[in-house]
């Protein structure tokens, strides 16, 4: 072999990769990440409910039946 190195690199990479796939593998869980426009869609929705609650038809009164 004219590149001992390259072998010894390439061999340690390959057995990082192999050993990377086992169920025993350290794993990091991944950090929650708050929403960045929490605080917006929270002032937007409670905007549109008033609205809604304002523009909703009301109720027909029940008429009275004579019986």
């Amino acid at each position: 072999m004219e590149q001992p190195t390259g072998y010894v690199v390439a061999v340690d990479a390959v057995l990082r990769h192999v050993n990377s796939a086992r169920p025993d593998a350290p794993v990091r869980p991944d950090r929650p990440r708050r929403a960045p426009l929490a605080p917006t869609r929270r002032v937007a929705a409670s905007a549109l409910r008033r609205l809604a609650d304002r523009i909703q038809p009301a109720p027909v009164p029940a008429t009275p039946r004579c019986s």
